[in-house]
């Protein structure tokens, strides 16, 4: 996870230096997103978490999986998450689930054989 930190910060810096209006408008309307209203962050972060297995997008799933870990998202509502976005998504989200499950035991520290 941490590559994934730095690569992310490292291409995120250089989209955002390229100080493209439309890029750089986009960044603050998603980061802004997600700020507390009258949902809180916590809950739409595992929005943006259910949407991201839903679009299949490893990078966005990786993304909103620590941003859920760090507002405290247990492992039992991360497979809550898991389960709507199954639902909503179909089987063609099982490979995603599969590394969501991985990268949600490494932020919570689970190992394979800990009891869930």
């Amino acid at each position: 996870m941490d590559e994934f930190d730095s690569y992310r910060a490292e291409m995120n810096e250089r989209l955002l230096g390229s100080n493209h209006l439309g890029i750089k408008r986009f960044f603050a309307l998603d980061t802004q997103a997600y700020e507390e209203g009258a949902l809180d962050q916590r809950t739409k972060e595992l929005m943006g978490l259910t949407a991201s297995i839903v679009l299949r997008c490893d990078d966005c799933i990786t993304y909103h999986i620590k941003q859920c870990a760090g507002l405290g998202v247990t492992h039992a509502e991360f497979l809550d998450a898991f389960n709507v976005a199954l639902v909503v998504g179909g089987s063609i989200t099982i490979p995603h689930l599969r590394r969501a499950l991985e990268r949600v035991d490494e932020a919570l520290g689970y190992k394979a054989d800990d009891s869930q």
